[in-house]
């Protein structure tokens, strides 16, 4: 199955308990939501961020995207029923600390592809990152003792 078809978000979305296979596969897919998306958020998509985005997924999921399928992520349909703050929210809740951090990280890359960031940018990033539920800490690597 395509993590393009966002299946797993649509699942939670039900109402579905994802299993652990489930659960990774949602990572992926929020990761590919966030960073097409993170593309548009300046109105200004650049095809050097639609490249940074296939290398970071690449890199993070191990999943090689094309440029259309990543274009079509950005404006999904899926935007007309609720926001990303939104699909976030609710899926953050089904994913572990370290895969909502990688998410965040993996948009920083993505923010700074261009060699500039706007304060659009920088909104839709802290936007993405109180959606996803991450602390501060969380976020520089700071975890506690258990």
């Amino acid at each position: 199955m395509s993590i393009a078809s966002l299946s797993g978000i649509l699942k939670i979305f039900s109402g579905s308990e994802p299993s652990a296979e489930e659960q990774a596969q949602l990572a992926k897919e929020v990761m590919l939501m966030t960073l097409a998306r993170a593309t548009a958020s300046d109105t200004n998509i650049k095809d050097i961020e639609i490249e940074k985005v296939r290398e970071v997924l690449l890199a993070r999921t191990g999943d090689d995207f094309s440029s259309s399928e990543i274009r079509v992520a950005a404006n999904s349909e899926l935007y007309e029923k609720a926001p990303l703050d939104k699909y976030l929210s609710t899926s953050a809740k089904q994913m572990s600390s370290a895969d909502r951090v990688s998410i965040a990280q993996a948009l920083a890359e993505v923010i700074q592809a261009d060699g500039r960031v706007s304060n659009p940018e920088i909104n839709f990033f802290n936007a993405c990152v109180s959606a996803l539920g991450i602390t501060a800490a969380e976020l520089m690597g700071l975890n506690g003792e258990s």
